[in-house]
């Protein structure tokens, strides 16, 4: 379904992807997970080429484009590939001067050109699925950040992606407005929506992922299922991340 072999990304001097290759079959949840600067959201981004590897292979689906240092990519199989993925950011990313539903509708009308009608009913059905139909016509500005977050959940999905890409969804709510997020996601994985997340929050990857790749220094360290990558890992780098994810989760958990 999605392949990335040999991914490198350079930014100036600074390597931070050195040689990734990860397998993503159709209908799975896969998190990468790590510490910060461990390379996580490069590789995400990789995936939908808001980063252009410096040099590897990317796949999804028939779309296969390949990459070398120095080389240019037409932007026509740059878009082709990116129009496989919908995406969703730590920030939310909405458009404040338009509506929820007008920022779902935004992509299908602009880009795909579908008719206002058509892509009205379809974010209607969109925002029904993520529990937002009823703040249809709510400007950004006016919803909590787990509301704002399913809008752009609601939005990514909208041309209907070969896959999710996930930037830390969670990240920027506190953990009653996260849970809001995690269940949407949740529900999306059990209807096989196929989905890859970069997050370090333990409770959404567990909760969700059947698949999970630990990423430290631009390698990936580890990979496997997710139940024993989280709850058994293998490599002792790996256990001691691991270790600081359920400390930082227990003392969220406390404070709330």
């Amino acid at each position: 379904m999605i392949s990335l072999t040999n991914i490198e990304k350079r930014f100036g001097d600074n390597l931070v992807l050195k040689g990734v290759t990860v397998a993503i079959a159709e209908g799975s949840v896969t998190a990468l997970v790590g510490p910060s600067g461990g390379g996580k959201s490069t590789l995400l981004r990789c995936i939908n080429l808001l980063e252009i590897p410096t040099s590897g292979t990317v796949r999804i689906g028939d779309e296969t484009l390949e990459f070398r240092p120095g080389g240019k990519v037409p932007a026509a199989d740059i878009r082709r590939l990116r129009l496989q993925t919908g995406m969703v950011f730590q920030n939310f990313q909405l458009f404040p001067h338009r509506t929820a539903i007008e920022n779902v509708m935004e992509g299908l009308v602009t880009v795909l050109k579908w008719s206002p009608q058509k892509a009205h009913e379809r974010a209607l059905a969109l925002l029904e699925k993520v529990g937002m139909v009823h703040k249809a016509d709510a400007w950004p500005a006016t919803l909590s950040g787990g509301q704002q977050q399913r809008v752009a959940i609601a939005r990514a999905l909208a041309p209907s992606p070969k896959v999710l890409l996930c930037d830390e969804p969670t990240s920027a709510l506190d953990p009653e407005l996260a849970q809001e997020v995690v269940d949407v996601l949740g529900q999306l994985a059990s209807e096989g929506t196929t989905m890859v997340m970069a997050t370090h929050d333990l409770r959404l990857a567990s909760k969700i992922a059947q698949e999970a790749v630990f990423l430290d220094a631009g390698v990936i360290v580890e990979q496997g299922a997710s139940a024993k990558l989280f709850g058994n890992p293998e490599r002792e780098r790996t256990k001691r991340f691991i270790a600081t994810l359920k400390q930082e989760a227990a003392e969220e958990e406390g404070g709330a």
